[in-house]
């Protein structure tokens, strides 16, 4: 199996601090600045898999680093420069303890909740008589809030994050504005690709000066659900499970494995083989998503090469 990078602890000059994502590590530089290195560690049902995905943190972090630079035009973002594959450094923001998800389509978690005979989610109608991965009549923004470490993230009506304080109303049209903005930029982004934006989320931060920006990852696979459109029709006419370019397939393993986060359940072995197809599944999705073979980094010694690169750029 490749080398991994599952867990990092550097010490770059003038470091403040460390925050440990499910997937993602943030260097605070000075204040002024993030260094924000994606690990291979596979994260699903709000649970940390055992093993590393060989080349997924440089996939994501590769496809979130195009995506942002093909939507600055209508969002700003907090990206400054990428100086290794598995790194994004950018402006240091406070971000907003929501995230904005968005949904083109009924399914994954909204799919779950209207099977259970839910008609409403984060406070918003769904329509009667909808089947699974049926187009919304236009999207529908169902926020969540923004989990602590460990814990799960949960859904959360607009009402709510106003009336609890959690963002303030001025701050918040800002947020759904460049959510609906970035939804339908990654709709047609996806559809030049032969593919459908099922759903995503997006998260915000402000910078120093209380500008609002766009930051962390954006329609990678881990954020955002994708279908095939060639053959979606027939497929919903007869009902078939739609084609998923998206993280789901993990999910579904899991699933069908016996394992869904809940307590008690234990994660089922991933053995190399499983491991190997989870890492070609990501190249798949990285060379369908931008439309680019994917160009694998050098694996010799990974966190050698990520803290060589970064101090280069740090100078």
């Amino acid at each position: 199996m490749s080398n991994t990078i599952t867990a990092t602890n550097f010490n770059f000059p003038k470091q403040k601090n460390v925050y440990k994502g499910k997937v993602r590590e943030v260097y605070n530089i000075d204040d002024e600045i993030l260094v924000m290195i994606a690990t291979d560690r596979l994260s699903a049902f709000d649970v940390i898999m055992p093993k590393g995905i060989p080349f997924k943190g440089q996939i994501l972090n590769q496809i979130a680093t195009k995506m942002m630079e093909a939507t600055k035009d209508i969002v700003p973002n907090w990206l400054m420069a990428t100086p290794d594959p598995n790194v994004a450094v950018g402006h240091l923001c406070e971000p907003f303890k929501v995230e904005m998800v968005i949904r083109g389509y009924l399914s994954g978690h909204a799919a779950r909740e209207y099977k259970a005979g839910k008609r409403t989610l984060c406070g918003v109608a769904m329509p009667e008589g909808m089947k699974e991965n049926d187009k919304f009549p236009e999207p529908i923004i169902t926020p969540s809030t923004k989990a602590d470490q460990g814990d799960h993230d949960e859904d959360i009506s607009r009402e709510d994050i106003l009336k609890k304080g959690i963002v303030s109303e001025e701050d918040y049209k800002v947020l759904e504005k460049y959510t609906r903005a970035l939804f339908q930029r990654g709709t047609e982004i996806a559809a030049e690709r032969g593919l459908i934006l099922v759903d995503t989320k997006y998260e915000f931060g402000k910078t120093k000066e209380g500008k609002i920006v766009l930051i962390d990852e954006i329609h990678t696979p881990d954020s955002s659900r994708y279908f095939y459109s060639e053959g979606y029709e027939e497929r919903q006419a007869k009902e078939e499970p739609q084609k998923q370019l998206s993280k789901e397939f993990v999910r579904q393993w899991l699933i069908s494995n016996g394992f869904q986060g809940k307590e008690g359940q234990e994660i089922p072995t991933m053995d190399e083989n499983y491991v190997n197809s989870v890492s070609e599944r990501y190249i798949e999705l990285y060379e369908k998503i931008t439309g680019e073979k994917f160009v694998k980094g050098d694996v010799n010694n990974i966190q050698e090469r990520i803290e060589k690169n970064v101090l280069e750029y740090l100078k």
